[in-house]
């Protein structure tokens, strides 16, 4: 073994074509408070496609992300989709898990077109656990106060959602969300052009949830996407966003004062943030204080995972890690313990599909 693998542990809790599952996608993580990792994921039966035989799977592990146990499948929905893993894990021990389901006829484009029901497009659920990931109670579905009638396409996260930990919202749980909506003026049956933004919030450990920020930019100059949110020592939440339309960069942010109820400002460009058009993820670190990023860092395309850190709540970023050059996508940061950060990513030798991988990262490696 190098001391470069040595110092910089890996493993592999999914690869396609393994365990009936032709690929795996959508990575999420957390740990337990005893300290075990849990790695999630969408299990897809038939492909890589974004819909159709899809479950929620869960892996398992004791020991850091060294190793892993078994595959659970957590979520199922008959021979359709269950996806977009949430995770999060509450100040009691409970764990929940929101997500989205959606019937074999509801496919990107057909939802996206306005060619399926409300009943048929898609819809959200929670489950939880109560030990660590062991067992797992029914999905719940809560799409009646987590959607709009007009949202098409919708999505949480994806990658781990934040219990707050400050000030007079300390307590609710905050998961990112993004949706479609219809272009203004034409009927439903016109092709949406626009992505919007939005949270769900639960004041009561996930029994109710209502929707927080709705973030609808129909000028072109912002197209928010797949969003991660990061709790700030100061009781703001920093919420970062794929952007899909052509304005500087990939990547926009905005923040958050009142606990995810409402935004400071309208998503903007954050240019300082070089990548593709891709989902990334951030994490917020106690000790030291330091705010982390982790998505490509390849402007052309999805490859040369990269950690940055920020000392100023994601106003400006320093790279602090790179894994490798490889092809790299979708990633999820987790705090393993005190001197460990994992990252759990897509990545492959010639696709960034072929496996998700879990890296331990040393905390001191991250600080610049």
């Amino acid at each position: 073994m190098s001391l470069e693998s040595a110092r910089y542990e890996t493993s592999v809790p999914f690869r396609a074509g393994t365990e009936g599952y032709a690929s795996f996608r959508i990575p999420a993580v957390l740990a337990t408070r005893g300290g075990t990792v849990l790695a999630f994921a969408e299990g897809r039966r038939d492909g890589a496609d974004d819909f159709g035989d899809i479950d929620i799977v869960l892996k398992r592990s004791t020991d850091g992300g060294r190793t892993w146990g078994p595959l659970t499948p957590v979520s199922t929905n008959g021979h359709d989709l269950a996806g977009n893993p949430a995770p999060v894990l509450l100040g009691s021990g409970r764990i929940l898990l929101v997500q989205v389901h959606n019937a074999a006829a509801a496919t990107e484009d057909r939802i996206r077109r306005g060619l399926v029901t409300a009943e048929d497009g898609r819809r959200v659920f929670v489950q939880h656990s109560d030990d660590g990931g062991l067992a797992w109670s029914d999905p719940r579905e809560i799409t009646q106060d987590t959607k709009k009638p007009d949202w098409r396409w919708y999505a949480t996260t994806p990658g781990h959602a934040i219990e707050l930990q400050h000030g007079p919202h300390a307590g609710r749980i905050v998961v990112p969300a993004n949706h479609s909506i219809p272009p203004a003026g034409t009927d439903n049956g016109t092709e949406a052009k626009y992505n919007g933004g939005h949270d769900l919030l639960s004041d009561d450990g996930g029994e109710t949830w209502r929707i927080g920020y709705i973030d609808d930019n129909t000028d072109g100059y912002i197209n928010v996407n797949e969003t991660t949110a990061a709790e700030l020592p100061d009781g703001r939440i920093y919420f970062s966003t794929r952007n899909d339309s052509p304005s500087p960069g990939n990547r926009a942010d905005a923040y958050s004062s009142d606990g995810g109820d409402s935004l400071d400002l309208p998503f903007r460009p954050n240019a300082g943030v070089v990548g593709p058009i891709v989902e990334a993820s951030v994490l917020q670190l106690a000790r030291p204080d330091l705010l982390l990023y982790s998505g490509p860092a390849d402007p052309a395309s999805r490859a040369l995972m990269t950690v940055r850190a920020s000392r100023d709540g994601g106003v400006t970023w320093t790279p602090v890690h790179t894994v490798s050059g490889l092809p790299a996508a979708y990633s999820d940061l987790v705090r393993v313990d005190a001197g460990t950060v994992g990252l759990l990513f897509e990545t492959g030798d010639f696709s960034a599909y072929s496996t998700i991988t879990f890296r331990r990262i040393p905390v001191y490696d991250l600080m610049f």
